[in-house]
């Protein structure tokens, strides 16, 4: 088996569970999410996926803050877990101005100044995937919407390139948002009602 099948293959072992972990809101998401993307910087590299391989590049910060973020807000607010939250309508409609200008920006400079593929779809996929990991963070409802769009989408692109492992992956992860959603969904009722 090549390195990089197996490598691949390990990726998808540490997402699955990092995901599942994060529909369960349990802390150990985040050291699993960060092994899963240092492996997938090397992935995306290969497969001349840019944009994805610094996305994931810039996921080992993003899981660090989070993990320390969840620790930090649960022992601040001497709750068991951070809780969950919504946007107000004016914060929709400022994320979603600033995902299409850096999907934009992003896709003209990779498909101008690189030999990326699907450079567009990627930088769509890209930023919606940063602004779902940083309100993931917080613990926002809407962070699982961004990823059941960026699981449909990536896993198209995942499929073309031959990435057969990781689109596997995204149908997988596409099922767990939606379960993310909502037990999430759920969570947040709960909470509302005990207030």
């Amino acid at each position: 088996m090549e390195i990089m099948t197996i490598i691949e293959i390990s990726a998808v072992i540490l997402g699955l569970l990092s995901v599942y972990l994060t529909t369960k809101e349990n802390i150990w998401c985040w050291p699993t999410g960060i092994a899963m993307v240092i492996l997938y910087v090397i992935i995306f590299f290969n497969a001349k996926l840019y944009s994805d391989m610094i996305e994931n590049f810039v996921y080992i910060f993003m899981q660090a803050y989070g993990w320390y973020y969840w620790i930090y807000a649960s022992k601040k607010t001497n709750q068991d877990k951070v809780p969950v939250t919504r946007l107000v309508m004016k914060s929709v409609f400022i994320w979603a101005s600033i995902i299409a200008i850096a999907t934009v920006g992003t896709g003209y400079f990779m498909d101008t100044q690189t030999d990326a593929d699907f450079a567009y779809l990627d930088a769509l996929t890209t930023v919606m995937s940063l602004v779902a990991q940083w309100f993931l963070s917080f613990k926002i409802l809407e962070s699982w919407v961004l990823w059941i769009t960026v699981d449909v989408i990536s896993t198209n692109i995942y499929a073309l390139k031959g990435l057969y492992f990781t689109a596997g992956l995204y149908v997988l992860f596409l099922a767990l948002a939606i379960i993310g959603l909502i037990k999430w969904h759920t969570s947040l009722k709960k909470q509302a009602a005990s207030s």
